[in-house]
């Protein structure tokens, strides 16, 4: 869809939008654009989501995504709107994109120049580099034909992936296989490796059990960049926001949703302290579960109980967000600490689930490119574990695992944080089923497995309610925040078809 014209059926509808992360606003924009009358309602204080932000004595976090990736997906949306990106905020192209710390003593950093990246690579394997050339130009051909045939359609049936154009498009995909196997075919070196994978954490997945398609991922990272946005993350969701009001929405926050009832042209969403909003259509951002199985009646329910304890999900996450006194050299604002050999922390994630004793882990310090984050002579870090979800998440367990990724930062980076702390604050499984109603605490949504993408994950369209649709991370094209702007895109389009 490369115009608002395929939505106009849709003009002057009435809209309720519950939830105010990027799936959610990308959908109340979309629909605005279209002419619907759209109010979203926010459980929290503030929009975003997940995409919040902590400010505490002048220090300002991202607690959620801090990655700015897939740069043409951002002007994609905007640009539906006749708009640019940067007509709400402002870009850096981070140099290094991030460094690495292997848990050996070797570090390593990733930058926009591809020749310096490819004598990285063959630096630690003989003929690697030229591998590196062949494995981008794969992922790119992968980015390229999957972005349009795969995610930007939203294919609901087996039917739909039958058809002579899509298997002509799809031909030469890296479709099925994991993504082990597939990186297993260009790179021996287990350090080369986990260069290529790492960004299977944003998937929610692992490599033994993500698609090989998501080498495109590899595209994104080396070729496409990476990027800070101004303010942040919290700085897009800002942009979004006043691109929506601009349009019309009307945002509320502090309103949670209690239940929705009715149907298609009859609804009534329930909030607590509120009051009930009515429309012909409500499209839901909250989390799919926690949709169904708390704010709909048994009967309007696509799926059981039984169904959603069958499913994958993604990691929860153990979030330090820590205000530092002077510098944090020689950390990036990116940076990723890695053992040698992660298969342990993954097997607690999704085999054997439990608190990881030689944790993977991500280190984000934005003062390293923006100075209004923190105080003059401070640094903002946060850290990022992840861990299973539906983990046994206590203060004592919190504090314990504080203290070890505490020491595990100052063994492998050099970085001795303890005496310099001086604003704290944690975020982990029950903070993410409290404040977002995620199921098992998951930080993300439903994993990225083969079983659960593409016309595998839950639908935009309830089957048993007429008028109720759902967005976001659970829906395709899944999970992160240009996928689930996307899914922002599917859903309206997916609305106007029905009511065409």
């Amino acid at each position: 869809m490369d115009s608002l014209s395929d939505l106009d059926s849709l003009d002057g509808a009435d809209v309720v939008v519950v939830g105010g992360g990027f799936g959610g606003l990308s959908t109340a924009c979309y629909l605005a654009g279209a002419g619907a009358d759209v109010t979203l309602l926010e459980k929290n204080e503030q929009l975003g989501g997940r995409a919040s932000r902590l400010e505490v004595d002048g220090f300002r976090f991202d607690m959620g995504p801090s990655w700015y990736l897939m740069p043409d997906v951002f002007e994609r949306f905007f640009g539906h709107f006749d708009h640019e990106p940067s007509e709400y905020y402002d870009l850096t192209r981070l140099d290094p994109h991030y460094r690495i710390f292997f848990k050996d003593g070797d570090r390593v950093d990733m930058v926009p120049d591809l020749g310096r990246n490819r004598e990285v690579f063959e630096s630690y394997e003989p003929g690697a580099g030229e591998r590196f050339d062949e494995y981008l130009e794969k992922s790119k051909v992968n980015y390229e034909v999957g972005m349009e045939h795969f995610v930007y359609e939203d294919r609901t049936s087996i039917s739909d992936f039958l058809d002579w154009n899509v298997a002509k498009n799809a031909r030469g995909l890296s479709l099925v296989g994991s993504m082990q196997r597939h990186v297993e075919k260009y790179f021996d070196h287990p350090k080369l490796q986990q260069i290529m994978q790492y960004t299977l954490v944003f998937l929610g997945g692992a490599p033994t059990n993500t698609p090989a398609l998501y080498n495109l991922m590899s595209h994104v990272d080396f070729n496409m960049g990476v990027y800070y946005p101004e303010n942040g993350l919290g700085g897009v969701v800002d942009g979004i926001v006043e691109l929506g009001e601009e349009l019309g929405v009307d945002f509320r926050t502090d309103a949670p949703v209690t239940e929705i009832e009715g149907r298609e042209g009859a609804f009534v969403t329930r909030t607590e302290g509120a009051g009930e909003f009515y429309s012909d259509y409500v499209v839901s951002d909250a989390d799919y579960r926690h949709t169904e199985m708390e704010l709909l009646d048994e009967k309007k329910r696509q799926y059981d109980a039984d169904y959603w304890e069958s499913r994958t999900y993604a990691p929860s996450a153990f979030l330090l967000y820590l205000g530092v006194e002077g510098d944090v050299d020689p950390l990036e604002h990116h940076t990723l600490v890695l053992p040698t050999d992660w298969d342990e922390h993954f097997e607690r994630i999704f085999d054997d689930p439990a608190w990881p004793e030689d944790p993977a882990y991500y280190l984000c310090v934005p003062s390293e490119t923006d100075d209004d984050v923190a105080p003059d002579g401070h640094s903002n870090l946060f850290a990022l574990v992840p861990i299973a979800a539906g983990l046994e998440d206590t203060p004592e367990l919190r504090s314990e695992f504080r203290d070890l990724v505490l020491d595990d930062i100052e063994e492998n980076t050099g970085v001795d944080l303890r005496d310099r702390i001086v604003v704290e604050e944690s975020f982990c499984v029950n903070d993410f089923a409290e404040r977002y109603n995620s199921t098992k605490g998951t930080a993300l949504g439903l994993a990225h497995t083969l079983r659960q993408t593409a016309l595998f994950r839950p639908p935009h369209r309830s089957e048993a309610v007429e008028g109720l649709y759902f967005t976001g991370s659970f829906t395709t094209p899944g999970i992160g925040v240009p996928m689930c702007l996307i899914s922002g895109q599917l859903t309206a389009e997916a609305m106007a078809e029905r009511t065409a």
